[in-house]
């Protein structure tokens, strides 16, 4: 059975998540929370009615009412969510292929279910699955879930109160002779993306914005920015935005067609936020994968860097604790607290325009306030998951490297929590050191844990 793990339950649509399993969700859901009615969001699979439909299921089985949202970007379900006072289940896979999907569940607050809550959702779920399976109404789930037509249509009072929303977050500026071009990676921001951003100000030209339930993220969006950088280079537009799947994080393009990561979008946010006076606490949240780079260029502007394990659950569980502003990933997951209860690509993309528009600087040069650091990324599969910091011999090696690296360098060794895969990082000023550091370490893990040598 799934189990929930950053980001709620996700795995093949077909295989992982049939409607038994998908029914029980929906009534353990109420069971733990309680609610009066529950929200229902999803981005453009094929799986997405399906999955809404018995999830309404189970939750009316529980004496819950459901509300369809029908498509809508998952931060755009968790402001109405917020908004409504309503617990909300998010029925996306974010940035994996269509096969995929999956199901979030985020508290009335907008926000992800603290550990306690989902480990009791986890217990009922357990319980439940057999009793479903076998249960009365799985018989009218089934018709429902497979009379439900694959519409790309969301709730229009939704839709207008988060565009108002984003909107407002730039204090009466617009983006008036600004020309950008946003990927939309035939996802949930395919429609609300475009009319935000037009409605700001600027000229849209618009990429991968016809969904068909299977061609989300397909050589597209924040995963595979390659088309739109060759688009903003023929078009000549100042720049360009590549959302994801649920439209949860976002990636830029520079003017010239160059890449600008979630670590150079937060580099530039911070320090424009911090001479403004609006960097609360003046620190922002990153991961322990953020570019040394980024760690360097707000240190020299004098701003502190929280860190955190891997996943947005900790970045914003940081922020709460720290009472900070802004924090994210380098996957262009990123969390502006003032204005949103999650990373929210759109939002992240007017922050970004807006800066250029202000500044009068093209994004090459914002961009530039972060020299990125070579980093070397290495998963090495071994025969199981492993405990790397029970192991002398890999300790010593990591500790060696350090010492060589000094300052000009970081390393990062780790186990993955969801696959037999020890992940290694290492970032160095020159290539060649880094690529070096990387294959020593990984021929310690080789030989230390029996790995099969393939990445």
């Amino acid at each position: 059975m799934l189990r929930f793990g950053t980001d709620g339950v996700r795995g093949d649509a077909d295989h992982d998540l049939p409607a038994p399993f998908v029914v029980a969700l929906g009534r353990a859901t109420a069971r733990v929370l309680r609610p009066v009615h529950v929200l229902i969001g999803r981005d453009t699979r094929a799986s997405g009615p399906r999955l809404a439909a018995e999830l309404a299921t189970g939750l009316e089985a529980e004496g819950v009412t459901p509300v369809q949202l029908g498509v809508l970007p998952t931060p755009a379900i968790a402001f109405v969510a917020a908004r409504r006072g309503d617990p909300a289940a998010i029925v996306s896979a974010s940035h994996n292929a269509w096969s995929d999907n999956g199901v979030k569940v985020i508290g009335a607050d907008g926000r992800k279910l603290p550990d306690g809550a989902e480990d009791r959702i986890e217990a009922e779920l357990e319980a439940l699955v057999a009793d479903v399976a076998s249960g009365p109404w799985m018989s009218g789930s089934d018709e429902v879930a497979n009379g439900a037509a694959l519409s790309f249509d969301g709730d229009p009072e939704a839709g207008d109160a988060y565009v108002e929303h984003l909107l407002s977050t730039l204090d009466g500026r617009t983006l008036e002779g600004l020309d950008l071009v946003l990927d939309c990676a035939y996802g949930a921001g395919f429609e609300l993306g475009p009319r935000a951003l037009r409605a700001a100000g600027a000229r849209v030209h618009v990429l991968h914005a016809r969904p068909d339930g299977r061609n989300i993220n397909r050589d597209c969006g924040s995963t595979h920015p390659e088309a739109l950088q060759a688009e903003v280079v023929r078009t000549g537009a100042h720049l360009g935005l590549a959302l994801d799947g649920d439209g949860d994080r976002v990636l830029a393009v520079d003017e010239r067609g160059e890449l600008v990561d979630g670590d150079q979008i937060m580099t530039m946010c911070a320090i424009d936020m911090h001479a403004r006076g609006e960097l609360r606490n003046d620190a922002i949240a990153v991961t322990v994968m953020s570019n040394l780079g980024l760690r360097r260029a707000l240190r020299g502007a004098g701003i502190g860097v929280v860190e955190t394990p891997v996943g947005d659950r900790h970045v914003v569980a940081a922020m709460q604790e720290r009472d900070l502003g802004l924090g994210g990933e380098q996957s262009g997951h990123i969390v502006f607290a003032d204005f949103a209860t999650t990373g929210d690509g759109l939002l992240t993309g007017l922050r970004v325009a807006d800066l250029v528009v202000r500044s009068g600087r093209p994004l090459s040069d914002l961009g530039a306030g972060m020299r990125r650091v070579p980093q070397v990324l290495v998963n090495v599969r071994v025969q199981s998951r492993v405990d790397v910091g029970g192991s002398v011999v890999l300790g010593a090696a990591v500790r060696e490297v350090e010492r060589e690296l000094g300052e000009n360098g970081r390393v990062l060794v780790r186990g993955s929590g969801t696959e037999p895969l020890v992940r290694i990082m290492i970032e160095a000023d020159e290539q060649e050191v880094a690529d070096g550091a990387a294959a020593r370490l990984r021929s310690v893990v080789t030989a230390e844990f029996g790995a099969d040598g393939r990445p």
